[in-house]
């Protein structure tokens, strides 16, 4: 019982998260930054509001898998295992490739 409380606690804090910064990116003004440490210009961003619901999807979407594997380690610990680390890894390179799809779309 405490393997599944830890579980949840760690996949469902790290989905809230990540929905809590699809969320903010939503409402953001100025545009999403995606990498620590860098900022992307707004005259660089043809439509703000487009790009930052774009950034707020993939975010959002992205804590999706977490949120399932979160409540899925009750039933079958293997599958949610499997999942969190699809997630955490191939999860990384769609995100990073999504976002560069994002970029690309609403660049300048």
């Amino acid at each position: 019982m405490t393997a599944n409380i830890i579980w949840i606690i760690c996949t469902w804090g790290c989905a809230a998260l990540f929905t809590c910064i699809g969320f903010y990116a939503k409402k953001l003004e100025k545009p999403m930054w995606f990498w620590s440490g860098s900022e992307v210009p707004a005259y660089k961003i043809k439509d703000i509001p487009a790009y930052n619901k774009a950034n707020g999807i993939m975010w959002c979407s992205y804590s999706v898998p977490f949120w399932i594997s979160g409540i899925s380690f009750f039933w079958h610990r293997i599958f949610a295992v499997v999942l969190l680390i699809l997630a955490c890894t191939m999860g990384m390179i769609w995100l990073i490739r999504y976002y560069e799809k994002i970029l690309k779309k609403y660049e300048r």
